[in-house]
């Protein structure tokens, strides 16, 4: 088969009749690709590039392979080695099939999910027939459902390996394939680097299994009863559960499962936004479907105002993350940051679930510093990732005999307890519907518990922003000169404060290593700059602190000089890291 990867040999210009000699090397990786590729999509899609002669946008697209990052592989959907696409992912299961059985699994039996977006179905389907055809068993979707599910069913089912096709929040052009191993975890290094090179060597020629091929079969309805049983099972015995909830599932796959657990758990019924209630990968009602993102929740607030809602609960596309925003003085919502659920959840585990034993926290180093200062005084130990839920569960699955309570990054992503090997919007969002409950019956607000919180270790206000760059390696590529010229020419000072400490991860040795700077100002605020595992942005992340007077509007007070501050660092930091 002719190389579809550039070459040494053909990297030069070549000559032709056409007089497009400079483009040779890169017609024929494209005419190879093509030969092999089973969408008719993803042909038309090379040759209406061709026909344009959009050489450019060709040779980024074929410049390289889709690596691992933060959470597998993601990318827009397209033609070419660098989207994702029908050859993109049979290669991909191919090659993880090599690997388990390098690794000894000679039959390995692997659970592959989906979620709702384009292709995920085709994706899994394509994903379940080549391992099928390499020797290995693949249990099936029935239809789509949630990432959690799928982390879930790896372990119960005795799994070698799970396969999700999601790009989780990502936007509706996007599509990607997490993978995990035996222990419910997502890939990381060595590992993600030797399947890798599996998937390198399995070539683009991909053997299928028939649809009725016995060795795919489809998971039974008893795996999501499983899951449900195990989601109810993080709640408080006998914990408060009368409250007033709205939900949406921003067009994604959580509401059908959300609402099974809520049932279960002892919850009355969600009111639900009915607009975004059922999958639909187009995403219209949202520009970006994250709760992070302005204007996400806007309909189910408006929801929550309508029916008096004690709490707003909302996951993300395939239901892995938690968006909550509660009541805060009459028709008035505050939207609570990642850091602010994460540490209301471990606060709230932490006074309730049974103190037998050791337990145990993790959050990332790009989270706030509260999560440490609780966990100190509770006598429980905490740990500190990288980013990203693959390293987060490592504290989690090299302590086994420690209770796990809560694992949480900024993002919107948590971890409650350890039926799940990855973050859970699902559970998070039944145990924080148990917290707000119980505030009720104490008759004081979430707000008024963030206060003790912040009377007892002082106010841990923290924001976030993001730089968006075009897509692919030329985005990357801006995000990257970025990096390096904050390393070269760091600030000394940044809003009047001097920077008293820096460090650059990179020059750590693994597992510390990864692309972050950290500063630390004099005043104990602190800036982190990384680029995104999953998208071509840079992620900036503030986090102030502010004492608490011991008064009356001693809060108050505190929260309006945080926010001061936090705007101040953010405007003088978007000058900072403008693309020069």
């Amino acid at each position: 088969m002719a190389e579809i990867g550039p070459t040494r040999d053909e990297a030069g210009p070549g000559t032709d009749s056409s007089g497009l000699g400079p483009h040779l090397a890169l017609r024929r990786q494209v005419a190879a690709w093509a030969a092999c590729d089973p969408d008719p999509e993803t042909r038309a899609e090379l040759e209406r590039l061709q026909a344009e002669h959009a050489w450019d946008e060709l040779a980024e697209r074929f410049s390289a392979r889709l690596a691992f990052g933060t959470a597998g592989l993601r990318a827009a959907l397209g033609a070419g080695p660098m989207r994702m696409n029908r050859l993109v992912v049979r290669t991909a299961a191919a090659g993880l099939v090599s690997f388990l059985q390098e690794q000894g699994h000679l039959e390995p039996l692997v659970v592959v999910g989906f979620d709702a977006r384009h292709k995920s179905d085709i994706f899994a389907i394509d994903s379940a027939a080549v391992i099928a055809a390499a020797g290995g068993r693949a249990v099936l979707f029935e239809r789509c459902g949630p990432t959690p599910l799928l982390a879930f069913a790896v372990r119960h089912l005795g799994a070698d390996a799970g396969v999700m096709v999601t790009a989780s929040h990502n936007p509706s052009t996007d599509n990607g394939y997490k993978v995990y191993l035996g222990d419910g975890a997502q890939l990381v290094s060595p590992h993600d680097i030797e399947v890798a090179k599996h998937i390198a060597a399995a070539g683009f020629e991909v053997a299928l299994a028939a649809a009725d091929d016995p060795a795919i079969t489809v998971m039974a309805p008893s795996v999501s009863q499983a899951y449900v049983e195990a989601v109810v099972a993080q709640l408080t015995p006998g914990g408060a559960r009368q409250l007033t909830i709205a939900y949406t599932a921003l067009h994604g796959v959580g509401a059908e499962t959300a609402a099974d657990a809520f049932a279960a758990g002892g919850f009355p019924r969600a009111h639900v936004v009915v607009e975004q209630a059922e999958p639909d990968p187009s995403f219209p009602t949202v520009a970006f479907p994250n709760p992070e993102e302005p204007g996400a929740l806007d309909r189910g607030l408006d929801l929550a105002r309508a029916v008096g809602a004690d709490v707003l609960l909302a996951n993300d596309p395939d239901a892995d993350r938690l968006g909550v925003a509660v009541p805060d003085g009459p028709q008035c919502w505050r939207v609570l940051t990642g850091d602010e659920i994460g540490v209301l959840l471990a606060d709230h585990l932490l006074r309730h679930r049974d103190r037998q034993g050791e337990r145990l926290v993790v959050t990332t180093v790009v989270s706030s510093r509260l999560l440490a200062r609780l966990a100190a005084a509770h006598g429980v130990h905490y740990a500190e990732t990288l980013t990203g839920f693959k390293w987060i569960v490592r504290p989690v699955i090299d302590n086994p005999t420690w209770r796990f309570v809560l694992g949480y990054e900024e993002a919107l992503g948590f971890a409650v307890g350890a039926a799940v090997h990855d973050k859970d919007g699902i559970a998070a969002a039944l145990v924080f519907a148990e917290l707000v409950a119980e505030c009720l019956v104490e008759n004081i607000t979430v707000s008024e518990r963030l206060e003790l919180l912040a009377r007892q270790f002082g106010l841990h206000a923290t924001a976030g922003y993001t730089l968006r760059f075009g897509a692919g390696s030329s985005g990357a590529a801006a995000a990257a000169a970025i990096m390096e010229r904050m390393r070269v020419a760091p600030p000394g000072s940044l809003g009047g404060v001097a920077v008293s400490r820096r460090e650059d991860l990179l020059t750590q040795p693994p597992p510390r290593r990864t692309d972050l700077l950290v500063w630390e100002l004099a005043d104990g605020a602190r800036v982190l700059i990384r680029p995104s595992g999953t998208e071509p942005k840079l992620k900036v992340y503030l986090e102030v602190l502010e004492p608490v007077a011991p008064t009356a509007v001693g809060y108050h007070a505190a929260r309006m000089a945080a926010q001061a501050r936090l705007d101040a660092l953010q405007t003088e930091l978007a000058a900072l890291l403008a693309p020069s």
